[in-house]
């Protein structure tokens, strides 16, 4: 999957050397719109089905929120700290950390919120955190708790990161993570339009 994506923004930079014209812009701003919807959509399709999710919720209640939070939160200090080292205003790089690892998601609302350039920052360093993810959950579930395993995937530990997890860790780390990337997946457009528009 990683290869498929690095392979894809190759050619999509590529193509956009060829010059693209204003038309063309135009249809890919309008799909990426279309895609967002469906992606969305795709979220709520895997809630719905996943009946442990629910059934946790019920189990653990309010205390089913500390790992998503802490997650948010750090991912937000993360956003401050970056902010200071890279010289960038404190709202682009917040929002850019919000996107708790959904790169499609955070890199396009971030497109359309502050432009092309900073979609693009959010696109990549959401991919790149997936990435790091999978390298890094192994060493995280083997050497600490493995409930903080969860930490490094954030939104993605429903979906992509969720075969690491399913392989490093237990059968109830594995439901928690998939409540958290719901959790988290959720918080993505809501944090980023948030954090951006008001800082």
């Amino acid at each position: 999957m990683i290869k498929a994506i690095m392979i894809s923004l190759v050619l999509g930079v590529l193509y956009a050397t060829v010059g693209l014209g204003n038309e063309q812009v135009e249809f890919f701003s309008s799909l990426s719109d279309i895609t967002l919807v469906i992606l969305m959509f795709s979220v709520g399709i895997s809630v719905g089905a996943n009946k442990q999710v629910f059934s946790k919720i019920k189990e653990h209640h309010i205390k089913i929120l500390l790992i998503p939070v802490g997650i948010i939160l750090g991912s937000i200090l993360g956003g401050v700290v970056c902010s200071k080292l890279m010289d960038m205003p404190l709202n682009t790089s917040v929002a850019i950390t919000s996107g708790l690892g959904w790169y499609s998601l955070s890199g396009v609302l971030l497109t359309d919120l502050a432009g092309a350039d900073v979609g693009t920052i959010a696109f990549l360093a959401n991919l790149f955190r997936e990435i790091l993810s999978f390298m890094i959950i192994p060493i995280v579930a083997k050497y600490c708790n493995p409930y903080t395993a969860i930490a490094p995937a954030a939104a993605t530990s429903e979906d992509t990161t969720l075969p690491v997890l399913i392989k490093y860790t237990s059968e109830e780390v594995v439901v928690m993570a998939v409540i958290n990337g719901v959790i988290c997946s959720m918080m993505v457009p809501i944090l980023t339009n948030f954090f951006y528009s008001v800082l």
